[in-house]
């Protein structure tokens, strides 16, 4: 058998580690790591990949997957409320892109007039893949250009098979089958699309139900994926794309409470194979031709990136949108796409475009992929500069005018940041104690739903101060950071205790990792999830033991007023740590004194522990533990002392207390 493809496989790994490891160190998108391997490896490039097949193959469900996860927080009810971005900013902004396109190929490059239409369907894509990527990380996938940029792609993803099928369409063919094509496919889609959606209504939820109960993580990873892939598979058998498929199974399984769990089992692979796709798009340009079309590439690169900013930009604002948001959907998606590569792909074979042209699209369309996060990244940045100060301002004041009026007459009231299901929960209790309160929120539907509810909730990015000074801070009793984000929750920090160091401000985190950097950022409180749900478990497993409660309570009351020191000092195991966070995290250590030994017969406090950072939990003596030893007692020979700090100030505490007896501290 040949196994001539883990070659290939092994070294597209390699090279991922490396190349991405250094994009991150640089603070640069992954995503650009990507592109830059498949330039290199690809045959065009350095030429170690002798067959693209097997990772093209693999890469495609890379897309898949992602529009699964898409799916998922997308239910049908969110996507009804996005129905105007859908089907009026994503049809004007494809059908006008596609027209212009093909009208100024045909007029200034003599093309035909199916060659035209193609590259208009070309110009008209943008990376579905990359944006919804980019904007995940960046916490702006809910934001107002966040949901534009979205529909917008949907629609693309639609309006790929007609642009599909008419590319793959041999030149001397135009009779009316090619159009008949595309009426069969879009025919057979909508009743794939139908099929799926029954499924999801009627089958999906109970199957999960069944297959939650058996309590298996196995199983319950192989049916999301069956569900991924057979959805995927329906929709290709009718004639669409894979990715449609999935997308829809995921919004149908999004209005379910497994929704989270299956996210969680999908992120892997979704994550492995959406890197692998990027790659094999690297890997279609030709290098060697672009010193001859450098001038032609850099111009048609600049011109679709304008073109689409502009275009998308001027729909947005026509559709009601302001300036802000406009120019940022602009900019979210000023690029092309991996759709608009397979088009252009199928458009070479059938020989709609020369190979020359092709690499100049190619060439484009690539560059314009690999500045797409940078751009997106960047895009509020970018629209505060290029937007009138007046502008951004009149967005602004709009908003806080909003949040002004919502906290209108409040004071010792509570600003709540993040009105999610943390921030939801903190509302109802404050509102049993009648307690007024104030939220905001970056979630256009979370908040409009709020708002039909009668809740006290505004719309806006509580890290903005100017906001949280809308909101009423200065007449507020308490600030309440309920954001998933560490980041977001420093700032706020930072900025609402330069101008107040008295008003309680309370943060939730995930977990200790970052607890200690919010405290010094001036957080009263933080309530770290994990460790909360470690002390509510102890303190039902206490009562259940006959432990008084007194005594259960008095332990509680120690831990947190200790900063939950005691429970922080844990033993480090397979969690998902980066290497620079398991670098600095604390962790216990056991040491065995051997004869000898420079603390053998010295007391507890002779040790000289305090300065170090680390503190002494317990001695194994024998077969008895001691925990918490007193100052005064001796060590002696063959104790294993059970050390607790950092990995650092653990080495050094070693080195001392194994070293010589002649040696001090």
């Amino acid at each position: 058998m040949d196994y001539s493809y883990l070659n290939d496989i092994l070294i597209l790994f390699a090279a991922a580690v490396a190349v991405v490891m250094l994009f991150l160190r640089l603070h640069l998108p992954p995503i650009l790591g990507y592109l830059l391997i498949g330039v290199l490896m690809g045959p065009y490039g350095l030429a170690w990949i002798a067959d693209t097949g097997h990772a093209r193959a693999f890469a495609e469900f890379g897309v898949v997957f992602l529009l699964f996860t898409i799916g998922l927080e997308f239910s049908l009810p969110r996507l009804i409320h996005m129905k105007s971005a859908v089907l009026g900013l994503g049809a004007s902004q494809v059908l006008l892109t596609t027209i212009i396109t093909a009208a100024l190929s045909l007029y200034f490059f003599g093309l035909s007039v199916e060659s035209a239409l193609v590259l208009g369907g070309v110009a008209a894509m943008s990376s579905t893949a990359l944006v919804i990527r980019q904007l995940t990380d960046q916490a702006e996938l809910h934001s107002c250009h966040g949901r534009n940029a979205v529909g917008i792609l949907l629609f693309q993803d639609l309006m790929v098979i007609p642009f599909l099928i008419l590319a793959a369409t041999p030149p001397d063919t135009l009779d009316a089958m090619p159009y008949l094509a595309v009426a069969t496919a879009l025919g057979k889609g909508t009743l794939a699309l139908t099929i799926i959606f029954l499924l999801g209504r009627w089958v999906l939820r109970p199957l999960f139900r069944g297959i939650a109960g058996f309590r298996s993580a196995e199983l319950f990873m192989l049916t999301a994926l069956l569900v991924a892939m057979g959805a995927a598979w329906l929709t290709h058998q009718m004639g669409l794309s894979l990715a449609l498929g999935a997308f829809v199974a995921g919004m149908m399984l999004g209005e379910t409470e497994f929704r989270h769990q299956l996210e969680a089992e999908i992120r892997p692979f979704r994550d492995l194979l959406l890197g692998l796709f990027f790659i094999t798009i690297g890997m279609l340009l030709d290098v060697r031709l672009l010193p001859d079309l450098w001038p032609q590439v850099l111009l048609l690169l600049a011109l679709l990136v304008l073109f689409k900013l502009i275009l998308i930009g001027g729909l947005c604002r026509l559709a009601g949108w302001d300036s802000a948001v406009s120019l940022r959907t602009g900019l979210v998606l000023a690029h092309g796409g991996e759709f608009g590569l397979a088009i252009l792909g199928l458009a070479l074979a059938g020989g709609l475009l020369t190979a020359e042209d092709g690499q100049v699209v190619l060439a484009a369309l690539l560059i314009s992929i690999g500045l797409a996060p940078l751009l997106i990244r960047a895009n509020g940045s970018i629209a505060s500069r290029l937007l009138p100060p007046g502008a951004m301002e009149k967005s602004r004041q709009e908003i806080e005018a909003r949040i002004a009026g919502t906290a209108q007459g409040l004071s010792h009231h509570v600003i709540i940041c993040g009105y999610g299901r943390v921030g939801q929960n903190v509302a109802q209790l404050l509102e049993f104690e009648g307690i007024r309160y104030v939220a905001l929120d970056l979630d256009p539907i979370l908040v409009q739903n709020a708002i039909e509810a009668k809740e006290p909730v505004s719309y806006g990015d509580a890290s903005n101060f100017h906001l949280l000074e809308a909101a009423g801070l200065s007449r507020a009793a308490a600030l309440a950071i309920c954001l998933k984000e560490t980041e977001p929750a420093l700032k706020i920090l930072h900025q609402v205790r330069r101008v107040d160091s008295e008003i309680p401000v309370l943060v939730r985190t995930a977990d200790e990792a970052h607890l200690g950097m919010l405290q010094k950022a001036g957080a009263t409180e933080v309530v770290p999830e994990k460790l909360e749900a470690s002390l509510m478990l102890s303190y039902h497993l206490l009562l259940a033991l006959k432990v008084p409660m007194m005594l259960v309570s008095s332990r509680l009351r120690q831990v947190r007023r200790e900063r939950y020191t005691l429970l922080r000092r844990i033993i480090p195991g397979e969690e998902a740590l980066s290497p620079a966070v398991e670098g600095r995290m604390e962790r216990f250590r056991a040491i065995k004194l051997p004869a000898g030994a420079w603390a053998v017969e010295r007391p507890v406090e002779e040790l000289g522990l305090e300065n170090t950072g680390v503190t002494l939990t317990a001695i194994q003596r024998q077969d008895q533990r001691i925990s918490n030893p007193a100052r005064e007692m001796r060590l002696l020979t063959g104790d294993t002392l059970i050390l607790f700090g950092a990995p650092k100030a653990l080495a050094k505490v070693e080195a001392v207390l194994l070293g010589p007896a002649s040696r001090k501290t």
